[in-house]
């Protein structure tokens, strides 16, 4: 098992040696480093073990901020020649095949390393099998959610909805009072795994365990804050021992993002727009509408005349209609870039909303600087969290019939940017929720209390 380590580690002298172990896809591993970084600053003489596939590591180097940090790699489980063939998750089922027998090779390789048994284990909540290995070497448990409650209580309560699943006529029907908190969200809304979708795919196994095992977790944090949803909070707080929203981290990882580099000059064109004018669109780095879709959102951009601002891979822009980029960059409307820094894009005074797929530090991102939302989403707990944003929080609202058309997205941009009833609406609630936010993380507020619950848990 190779080892990667932080510039000065050898000058740690560790008290306390705890295994960290990240879930090697999306944006998983930089959230759980981001915790661990967190954890390593509060807690200098603990020295944390990271595992996680080489491929990611080599991304998350340069996101090590601390000399008690170190990296390990473990196996991706794909096998040497393998073709992929184009099966769904085919990369992560590989992996889930091996990766309760790399972390606990790897615990054995790290104690040696350090002379220093495991005293705590911080994984990411998926990897559900970490209970038994923590009852085996009587340790804390820290199983860490990188999404939002509302998600985390669906999983938690899968087995109670596939019981009620019978007594439901449609997708479309609510679960009503099922689970405290999500009376508003609709069959349809729940992630993949839960009631549609592949159930006995490795995956979806994978989240139903969790949601069996989390109970016997010493501690379930997550990138939230308690304010945000009140009655899911009170409910898992009954359930788990220690159930700790810590985040947003945006906002604590903010003075970092001051740092990142504008190379693609969106800020001066930003500059030259009306206040809350501009919708800024983004997908994130794995999800992307279809081509057909892209051609709707293209043309509704352009029938409502809505100042643009899109990040999008060069290779998709090949789709948009004839004339289009050329157009946009003649009348100063539009600006397609294949990257921004979306923290400082979306505290723009000119962004007036974020069209999203609705992943859920996106969402978090929008909530902190007060942007609402229109969301087009993909899988996962996208379909969940675009309920929240629209029927629950009243923030924003999903794209008519889950996919852009011209029709309906040119419905949705004149709602969140040209008619003033709905947006002064979305906007007074956003800015509650992102006044709250910020004051959870500051000294004393609830997620900062919550955090050094968490540090004395993984510490002591």
């Amino acid at each position: 098992m190779d080892m990667i380590t932080s510039c000065k580690i050898n000058r740690v002298q560790p008290g306390r040696h705890v295994a960290v172990y990240t879930f090697p896809f999306s944006s998983h591993p930089s959230l759980l480093l981001t915790l661990v970084n967190r954890l390593a600053s509060a807690a200098p003489t603990v020295v944390f073990s990271f595992f996680n596939t080489k491929q990611s590591n080599q991304k998350l180097l340069s996101e090590v901020n601390h000399d008690n940090i170190r990296l390990y790699d473990v196996s991706d489980g794909i096998p040497k020649d393998y073709v992929f063939v184009g099966k769904p998750q085919e990369d992560i089922n590989l992996f889930l095949q091996v990766a309760e027998d790399e972390f606990r090779n790897g615990l054995k390789v790290a104690e040696n390393d350090f002379g220093l048994k495991i005293s705590c284990l911080v994984v990411d909540a998926f990897f559900w099998f970490c209970a038994d290995i923590a009852d085996e070497l009587n340790i804390p448990w820290v199983a860490f959610w990188t999404a939002g409650a509302c998600s985390l209580s669906s999983h938690f309560y899968t087995d109670l909805i596939r019981e009620k699943h019978a007594q439901f006529k449609g997708p479309d029907d609510e679960i009503f009072d099922l689970i405290p908190g999500l009376s508003a969200v609709r069959l349809s809304d729940l992630p993949g795994g839960i009631i549609y979708g592949n159930l006995k795919s490795p995956f979806s196994i994978m989240v139903h365990k969790m949601g069996q095992t989390l109970a016997r977790a010493t501690a379930v944090p997550l990138n939230s804050f308690q304010e945000l949803d009140p009655d899911i909070t009170k409910d898992l707080c009954s359930k788990f021992k220690n159930f700790l929203n810590i985040g947003p981290f945006n906002f604590i990882s903010k003075q970092i993002s001051r740092s990142i580099t504008d190379e693609f000059s969106c800020i001066p064109w930003l500059e030259t727009q009306k206040p809350s004018t501009v919708a800024y669109i983004c997908f994130g780095t794995v999800f992307k509408p279809p081509p057909h879709e892209l051609v709707a959102l293209a043309e509704a951009l352009e029938e409502t005349k809505t100042p643009f601002l899109w990040s999008i891979n060069n290779e998709s822009t090949k789709h948009f209609p004839k004339g289009f980029l050329k157009r946009a960059s003649d009348n100063g409307n539009g600006k397609v870039v294949p990257w921004a820094p979306q923290v400082l894009v979306l505290e723009h005074f000119a962004t007036g909303v974020f069209i999203t797929h609705g992943g859920w530090n996106s969402v978090l991102e929008s909530i902190g600087a007060g942007v609402p939302m229109i969301c087009r989403p993909f899988v996962g707990d996208q379909q969940i969290n675009t309920c929240m944003v629209e029927r629950v929080w009243g923030i924003g609202m999903k794209i008519e019939g889950g996919s852009f058309t011209k029709n309906g997205t040119c419905y949705a941009l004149e709602n969140g940017l040209l008619v003033d009833g709905l947006l002064k609406m979305w906007k007074k609630k956003i800015e509650v929720l992102k006044d709250v936010a910020h004051k959870a993380v500051e000294p004393n507020g609830s997620s900062d209390k919550n955090f050094k619950t968490l540090v004395d848990l993984v510490t002591s």
